[in-house]
């Protein structure tokens, strides 16, 4: 069990870039002036907006950089937030492993019109070992599995014989990592599913 965070390879700092950017400029500069046309010389007015364009840059990867840090500071500080979470059961939208023990289901409300909705439960294999039919208000159950393994659960929404929508369904499981990628936290549970930290709906010991 561990928390983890994606690893950013190491680039040469933006200060740094920014001062060999400014020398090079300051090289270029000093030729422009060298060869301007002496009958007829470039008008100074320009000479400003190049340094105000080339200052503007500069501040902005500054501006950059600092965005940048800010964000990696408060992507470790969420997941010290998530950290407490490994070892417990929450309930999300993942995979769950059935080990002889049942597993609690959270079924979401049908989509908007069905007449009728069925829990489908799905292997590891993507195979259907079960489909039972159930309300279309919502409900939570506890499933037993028919043998020890990993499983998905979707509620299918019907209006009629049509199939109108297809939504996972949560469950608790246990939680054994956190991770960060570009959308945030994410929990990794001992099924080998995965959900994002903002999904949680409950927690348990």
């Amino acid at each position: 069990m561990e928390v983890t965070s994606a690893t950013t390879p190491t680039t040469p700092s933006a200060r740094s870039k920014i001062g060999s950017d400014f020398d090079t400029f300051l090289k270029m500069f000093t030729v422009q002036l060298q060869n301007q046309d002496p009958l007829n010389p470039t008008d100074p007015s320009d000479y400003a907006v190049q340094l105000a364009t080339f200052s503007a840059v500069e501040q902005q990867v500054m501006t950059n950089d600092l965005l940048t840090g800010l964000s990696d500071l408060m992507a470790s500080a969420s997941l010290a937030d998530f950290a407490g979470m490994v070892g417990k059961e929450v309930l999300a939208p993942t995979t769950a492993t059935y080990a002889n023990t049942p597993i609690t289901v959270e079924i979401p409300p049908a989509a908007t019109g069905a007449d009728s909705a069925d829990l489908v439960v799905r292997d590891a294999d993507g195979f259907e070992v079960q489909r039972m039919p159930v309300s279309v208000g919502g409900s939570t159950i506890d499933w037993s599995g028919k043998a020890p393994g990993t499983y998905s659960f979707a509620l299918e929404s019907y209006e009629g014989d049509t199939q109108t929508a297809t939504t996972t369904a949560s469950v608790y499981a246990r939680v054994v990592e956190v991770r960060s990628d570009a959308s945030g936290p994410l929990l990794v549970f001992e099924s080998g599913g995965t959900a994002p930290a903002a999904s949680i709906s409950g927690l348990r010991s």
